[in-house]
């Protein structure tokens, strides 16, 4: 887990003063994909038994987090869908030990196979953000891809929309969602491989196709 320390600006929970947060990714629909909140276990646990509960229970299906000038919007989507990791840091402080509570979608580390989509999380200008976004593209797509196609697939699948930014990133963490159109794909692969871009084994005289993932 990330430190505190590499996102020095924390922001507040409306619903819940007790948490603070470090770290935030959310999708074009404005749905939680990735939150990182510190705050004392009892507070943690408060936090996540209200999740579990109906709006008339005080629970909670929308968060808002507090920044200069306004609050920012966060659905917490499919609970059931939501993964959990938790550690214990900082044991001696003047408000008792912290932990850290992660919550994410659980297709950022398993991808729906089935729908061919899935989420990556990556640092914030990560040197092998190319290799890792490959990595889960192969891992998710239904088509035999190789290795040395990288370049000029990623760059369709951008073109295509099917691998975009998330737009909501606060904190350390950028995000990217995959949705591949399986019967497009298809049809683009066949479209390059019988203009030669796309050979079966690597051809160094090919010029590389420049491949841009900003957020």
């Amino acid at each position: 887990m990330f430190a505190s320390a590499t996102s020095p600006v924390l922001y507040r929970i409306d619903e819940c003063p007790d948490l603070m947060v470090d770290g935030c990714v959310g999708d074009d629909r404005g749905n939680l994909v990735f939150l990182s909140v510190w705050a004392r276990d009892t507070a943690i646990q408060e936090f996540l038994a209200r999740l579990t509960l109906a709006e008339d229970e005080r629970g909670l299906d929308q968060l808002h987090l507090v920044l200069d000038g306004g609050s920012l919007p966060l659905a917490m989507g499919h609970v059931d869908q939501l993964e959990k990791r938790s550690t214990r840091a900082y044991r001696r402080t003047l408000f008792g030990a912290l932990v850290n509570l992660w919550l994410f979608d659980r297709r950022c580390v398993k991808p729906d196979k089935a729908n061919a989509s899935a989420l990556a999380l990556l640092p914030r200008d990560a040197p092998h953000r190319l290799d890792r976004l490959w990595t889960l593209v192969c891992d998710t797509c239904p088509l035999p891809l190789l290795d040395h196609w990288r370049e000029p697939v990623l760059s369709l699948l951008q073109r295509q929309a099917m691998l975009t930014p998330l737009p909501l990133a606060l904190g350390p963490l950028e995000g990217f969602r995959l949705a591949i159109d399986v019967p497009a794909l298809t049809r683009a692969l066949g479209t390059l491989i019988r203009h030669g871009t796309l050979t079966a084994s690597p051809v160094s005289t090919l010029p590389a196709t420049p491949v841009c993932l900003a957020a």
